[in-house]
């Protein structure tokens, strides 16, 4: 069986005016490595991919560890610990911030509510968007963000599942430009082109799809197209194979099987989504389970229920 593992934000310091942007500590990370070193056996994507259906068959817990969004810290912080411990990895990269020189979305989104109250952000989305929230779900809300407080899980949703992505980045691109300088976020949100190319070397190197979108509300083509033009572009950038994809926002409406079709004719041979739980002979290579390290021994979900006599 495989069990997945997935970080994000790697830094020594998250504190903001308002709490947006949520990750692990350096020293964290190690003490969580530590634990789950005792749960399994750690794995490579270069021995996954070369025994998948043993792995996944197998009744020994292998442990892969994965990094989303291509993030600067990730190498300046994730790595260094990663190489102490001796375990490998995965690190899932977007192109867009490559090749249009763009800081995606998601990060302007977290960058903006690092500044701003909630409310303000959902005010400008009402004046514009009204018809749109009417009806909403609270309790499908709370599920897919089960670490966030109403009002944060409300904007979340609606961004990344209400709004398509042209209005999306309409509201965001307009308050963004207000408070921040693209040019300086993108060099010190992202990973340097050297750094994919070490990545790559170590054979640590994956897809995050161009642009970081939520895959299943696109047709067809823009599917296709995102899972195709990222790949290319890091095979050709480091002169390696890039096999491996981790679906942005990972949800079932994010990954849907039209998706992990998709995926596999552009040449994928595996993909991760974010719908927690270990994967067995039966699961679909292409549509992976994976848990936020928060649901795993050593994260903060775990930790919170443990005081509490929850597990």
């Amino acid at each position: 069986m495989l069990t997945v593992c997935n970080y994000h934000y790697i830094r020594e310091d998250f504190t903001t005016k308002y709490p947006s942007i949520f990750g692990m500590t350096p020293l964290q990370l190690k003490k969580q490595l530590i634990m789950l070193k005792k749960e399994g056996r750690f794995i490579s994507s270069s021995q996954l991919l070369k025994d998948t259906d043993e792995v996944l068959r197998s009744r020994d817990n292998f442990i892969l560890i994965t990094f989303d969004d291509g993030l600067k810290e990730q190498v300046d912080y994730g790595l260094s610990v990663l190489n102490e411990l001796e375990i490998p990895a995965l690190f899932f990269v977007n192109s867009i911030n490559y090749q249009e020189n763009k800081v995606s979305t998601v990060h302007k989104i977290h960058l903006l509510r690092s500044l701003l109250d909630s409310e303000i952000i959902l005010k400008s989305i009402y004046n514009k968007f009204s018809d749109k929230l009417s009806n909403l779900s609270k309790s499908k809300i709370a599920s897919v963000y089960i670490y966030d407080d109403e009002k944060t899980a409300l904007l979340k949703y609606v961004l990344n599942f209400v709004l398509n992505h042209k209005e999306q980045e309409e509201i965001i691109n307009k308050l963004f430009i207000n408070y921040f300088e693209e040019e300086e976020e993108l060099k010190s949100l992202y990973m340097s082109v050297d750094n994919l190319k070490q990545l790559a070397e170590l054979n640590y190197l994956g897809s995050h799809t161009h642009s970081h979108y939520p895959l299943g509300l696109f047709e067809k083509d823009c599917i296709e197209k995102e899972l195709k033009s990222s790949k290319v572009f890091l095979e050709d950038l480091t002169m390696s194979k890039i096999e491996t994809v981790a679906y942005p926002y990972g949800t079932k409406e994010a990954c849907s099987n039209e998706v992990a079709k998709e995926a596999l004719n552009v040449g994928y041979k595996l993909g991760f989504t974010t719908n927690r739980g270990v994967n067995n002979s039966v699961q679909n290579k292409l549509l992976l389970n994976r848990f936020d390290c928060n649901d795993l021994i050593g994260g903060k979900k775990i930790t919170y229920d443990n005081k509490r006599g929850y597990n």
